[in-house]
């Protein structure tokens, strides 16, 4: 596992729990709006924590966290994730995945090696707008396959969506709700332009409160829990 990074506590990341959060390094998506290009551009990636570091601070919190979030970058291209993940869940933790979906086969071993207890799935857009959103040359049914494995899972999962006026129109973001219909939760998130991948974006309008909360009352015919965030 390249590790980039570790948060030693958060109270909101795994709903209900007290979680550590475990940042790998590396993405397949050039999404201009990220907010951890550290993680995303090799030009900025600092020297990685080792695995056995990770393991004796986990050990020395048990009793004090309850679960790691794994996150990124993108998780599911560390090719010894599942390892990782089974030495964590031996500690005793609950483990929280969050993903692209863009690898479909790995998120089918986490789901299927019962390696994981909740997932949460970034949508980038609609399908026909994601490899301009993401700067990739992703397989749209790729995204598909993970967003319907996902659902049929029987776990708890989310699935979030960044909002950007200059990439999403309200109809793209209804075309979500469509994409992921009846799913459990669905998030939309403020686009906050502190640190983005892409410098330009930091001048870029987010939108409103009152158009997010449109949004949300749209949504909500498809999928019955939206929370805006």
């Amino acid at each position: 596992m390249k590790i980039g990074g570790l948060q030693k506590v958060s109270l909101i990341e795994y709903p209900g729990k007290i979680c550590a959060i475990i940042f790998s390094q590396g993405c397949n998506f050039r999404c201009p709006y990220c907010y951890n290009p550290e993680l995303v551009d090799p030009e900025l990636y600092k020297e990685c924590l080792t695995q056995d570091e990770i393991l004796s601070f986990l050990a020395k919190r048990k009793g004090k966290l309850d679960a790691v979030t794994i996150s990124g970058g993108e998780p599911t291209l560390q090719p010894d994730l599942l390892e990782f993940i089974k030495r964590v869940r031996k500690i005793g933790y609950l483990i929280k995945i969050d993903t692209n979906g863009s690898r479909p086969e790995i998120v089918e071993k986490l789901i299927g090696g019962k390696l994981i207890d909740y997932i949460a799935m970034d949508v980038k857009g609609p399908l026909k707008k994601y490899r301009m959103i993401t700067r990739s040359q992703i397989h749209e049914e790729e995204i598909k396959q993970s967003i319907e494995m996902i659902m049929k899972s029987g776990m708890p999962y989310e699935f979030r969506t960044t909002v950007l006026k200059n990439l999403l129109e309200e109809s793209d973001i209804l075309e979500i709700g469509k994409l992921i219909k009846n799913a459990r939760l669905y998030l939309l998130q403020y686009f906050i332009p502190t640190r983005t991948l892409d410098k330009e974006f930091l001048n870029y309008e987010a939108y409103s409160q009152e158009e997010m909360e449109r949004f949300k009352g749209k949504l909500i015919k498809d999928i019955p829990v939206v929370l805006i965030r």
